[in-house]
């Protein structure tokens, strides 16, 4: 298609990359920012945590899809997670039939720290949520990203986000509030809750 042909103006097509580019970054500068904070205290960078997040949600990952979920490279992958192994938080194996994948799984001790990360989020030190907040009491709810994650939808896939929409499908039915702070439900009332039909 040649330039003269698109069906949007250039400057149309420039001004939307340019917002979405900016926004993304300073939105991303203030996450960067309060993520690290709130993970500090496990010793634990980000691209560690968002691997044991993977782990965990996956129940058990390839090297590849914690690259690719993460958005991060497969040598960074890697190496964190070899990082995490030494820390006794995963698992390194192969498959019996996918010699060519190397699979990670979270470790006891790895899906304890993933939930003291949980247990302890305190939303008002995160400074995209507090902003958010004033849409949240306008709407009654937080805002929806829809056309946002569609965008993501289009770069990155929809297994992709299968992926990130099953790990929130995941807090919900896996997780209670008590006293302001999420817990893991008791593994055998998670069980039980699963096997109860469904009433119509």
């Amino acid at each position: 298609m040649s330039l003269e042909d698109r069906p949007y103006p250039m400057k149309d097509a420039i001004i939307f990359s340019q917002k979405i580019g900016q926004l993304s970054k300073a939105l991303w500068k203030s996450i960067e920012k309060d993520w690290q904070n709130w993970i500090k205290p496990y010793d634990l960078n980000i691209n560690e945590h968002h691997i044991l997040w993977i782990a965990y949600h996956l129940k058990g990952a390839s090297i590849s899809e914690i690259a690719k979920f993460g958005v991060m490279h497969v040598s960074t992958a890697f190496n964190f997670s070899k990082k995490l192994e030494e820390r006794g938080f995963l698992t390194f194996s192969k498959k019996e039939d996918d010699k060519r994948n190397t699979y990670v799984e979270l470790t006891e001790q790895g899906e304890e720290i993933l939930l003291k990360t949980m247990e302890t989020y305190d939303p008002e030190q995160y400074g995209a949520h507090n902003a958010a907040n004033p849409l949240r009491e306008l709407y009654g709810k937080f805002p929806e990203m829809t056309e946002f994650m569609c965008i993501i939808r289009n770069i990155y896939g929809d297994d992709f986000m299968q992926i990130f929409e099953k790990s929130f499908n995941n807090i919900n039915e896996d997780f209670v509030e008590d006293n302001g702070k999420l817990i893991k439900k008791d593994p055998a009332k998670l069980q039980t809750e699963q096997k109860e039909p469904v009433s119509s």
